[in-house]
């Protein structure tokens, strides 16, 4: 044991002459999880429209999405975005005052890009932005956000080149590009397909699992 401790401490001696420190952890750092890539087919996000109203009013129990799971989920808390219709939540900010919209629990947000998803490699966290009760994080309407809206077809377009950027409930981050609208994404919008094939979304992501890491 004297031997021992005499090596000890002669080591951490000829560690202070070389100017180092010596520490326990030096070998204890933990590795990255790598992003992850995935592509969600077929997301139903249905509702029921009001159109006796007018505008058009929507109602009906949004569908909830994960990207820790990369799954719908009913949970009131473990969600980062929720969908109906074309409207599109996030998990953190103030009600927006809309029909049957979930409880905010977390932190989630998001910001549009103009940009090639690929060339999305990095998310700003001072462009977040969260829903409140004068808007949504991610904006609705035809041109305002994600999607054009065909009034011949009634149908719903998704814009090239437009990625969203999330923030997720408990600050991790992902990106979205929204690819479809409509089941098993059909190359050409029919008026049948409008009527009976509508509101599944298909849309390409990765999540960047990583505390406090902004890269994709």
């Amino acid at each position: 044991m004297r031997v021992m401790k005499s090596f000890k401490i002669l080591t951490v001696v000829a560690l202070a002459i070389l100017g180092l420190t010596a520490c326990s952890n030096d070998d204890d750092t933990t590795p990255l999880i790598e992003p992850r890539s995935e592509q969600v087919v077929n997301l139903h996000a249905p509702q029921t429209l009001d159109v006796t109203q007018n505008p058009p009013v929507a109602s009906g129990d949004f569908v909830k999405f994960d990207f820790s799971t990369g799954a719908t989920t009913t949970s009131e808390t473990d969600w980062d975005i929720a969908f109906r219709g074309t409207t599109i939540l996030v998990n953190g900010g103030a009600s927006s005052g809309i029909a049957e919209e979930p409880e905010r629990t977390g932190n989630a947000g998001a910001y549009m890009v103009d940009n090639t998803f690929a060339n999305v490699t990095s998310a700003t966290a001072t462009s977040v932005v969260q829903d409140s009760s004068t808007g949504l994080a991610i904006t609705t309407g035809s041109g305002n956000g994600w999607y054009n809206y065909n009034p011949e077809l009634n149908s719903i377009q998704p814009i090239a080149g437009k990625v969203i950027v999330f923030r997720t409930a408990d600050n991790k981050f992902a990106k979205v590009e929204i690819l479809s609208y409509y089941k098993d994404s059909p190359t050409t919008i029919t008026p049948d397909i409008v009527a009976n094939d509508s509101r599944y979304y298909t849309f390409n992501y990765v999540y960047q699992p990583n505390e406090n890491v902004t890269t994709f």
